[in-house]
């Protein structure tokens, strides 16, 4: 007999729904959002596993990748479209919104979503700090030559830290009660 598996994930909980290949509801369960949980949850419960879907979300890619690393034949879906099959249903809860996707994983009705590599998710948090960390720098020099022209004073367009440094201290040299004020 085979039997697919619909996951509806959650920040903590993920409500799991397993049909066999007529759709009737075999297994309803919620567990951690956690893949270990998930995948020894599923090696006891469902022998014949043919097919485990999930939605695309914040942890999907984390779920994902730790699924198939247990071997868990898992396929993430595009959310748009799983939205547009399950707002057909009646009830809308995470209960049944699993079940839907547990039908979806059955009948194959769903739109595939590649998911890319760990490494590629490391880089790319990788590069999106760094972005981050120079946008915060440039607010703060901005946040400094506007603060400093409230007093006349003008930094200019010093991009080397050293050469910044002894301009604040010529400027600070005009106006020594400033630097204190700045300095905190």
């Amino acid at each position: 007999m085979s039997i697919y598996a619909g996951l509806d994930v959650s920040d903590k909980t993920t409500h799991v729904c397993v049909v066999d290949g007529e759709g009737a509801v075999l297994r309803r369960e919620v567990l951690a959002s956690d893949p270990d949980v998930i995948a020894k949850w599923l090696g006891r419960y469902c022998p014949n596993l043919v097919r485990v879907v999930l939605e695309t979300g914040p942890l999907s890619a984390f779920l994902y990748h730790g699924m198939v690393a247990r071997d868990v034949p898992i396929e993430c879906i595009c959310a748009r479209h799983a939205k547009g099959v399950l707002s057909a249903r009646v009830n809308k809860s995470d209960v049944h919104d699993a079940e839907g996707i547990a039908q979806m994983a059955r009948t194959g009705w769903f739109k595939r979503i590649h998911m890319k590599a760990s490494a590629t998710h490391f880089d790319r948090a990788a590069v999106r700090i760094r972005a981050q960390l120079i946008m915060a720098r440039t607010a703060m020099l901005n946040q400094l030559r506007g603060l400093l022209k409230l007093f006349g004073l003008r930094l200019g367009s010093t991009r080397a830290p050293g050469k910044r440094t002894e301009r604040l201290d010529a400027l600070y040299a005009q106006r020594p009660d400033l630097e204190a004020l700045f300095a905190r």
